[in-house]
């Protein structure tokens, strides 16, 4: 989920690689997760979003994905090919809450934070998904595209 704030600022989660082993580092990551069997995509966006933020939004305004990014990982807890796919919502201001984390993600997870475009085109952290900079620039210039953009995968 791309969640951008009336700022023009977007939410990004830290994230920590191995809790058991910090020093493998971290990366910053947009909300979003897995889908469950059956479930739509817009339908597991809002859920997702909801959990992860606390940010309750009907599925059907998110409208269709406007990213995708596709390839092979191994997370540890899951490995194959993955797809994740990117819907895009604006709110004015939002105080993230997390208390829906499920249990992986509370482990894994160190922190969040609304970085600007300036903020995110000077970090030298690694930021997920790859390709993030010039989707945010268009669409903070209300360019949507209307096929979603590939992103490069990340793993």
């Amino acid at each position: 989920m791309l969640l951008l704030d009336g700022a023009g600022r977007i939410l990004l989660f830290r994230f920590v690689k191995d809790p058991k082993r910090p020093r493998r580092g971290h990366g910053w990551v947009t909300p979003g997760g897995g889908v469950h069997d059956g479930e739509p995509l817009h339908v597991a966006a809002a859920r997702e979003l909801r959990e992860e933020t606390g940010l309750a939004v009907c599925a059907h305004d998110l409208g269709p994905p406007i990213a995708v990014s596709t390839g092979y990982a191994d997370l540890g807890w899951a490995r194959g090919v993955f797809r994740d796919d990117y819907f895009y919502y604006r709110v004015d201001a939002h105080d993230v809450d997390t208390t829906g984390f499920e249990a992986l993600e509370r482990r894994h997870h160190a922190g969040h934070r609304w970085w600007t475009l300036d903020e995110l085109t000077g970090t030298t952290e690694t930021v997920y998904p790859f390709g993030l900079v010039p989707l945010i620039s268009d669409l903070l210039a209300d360019h949507i595209p209307q096929e979603p953009v590939r992103l490069p995968w990340h793993h």
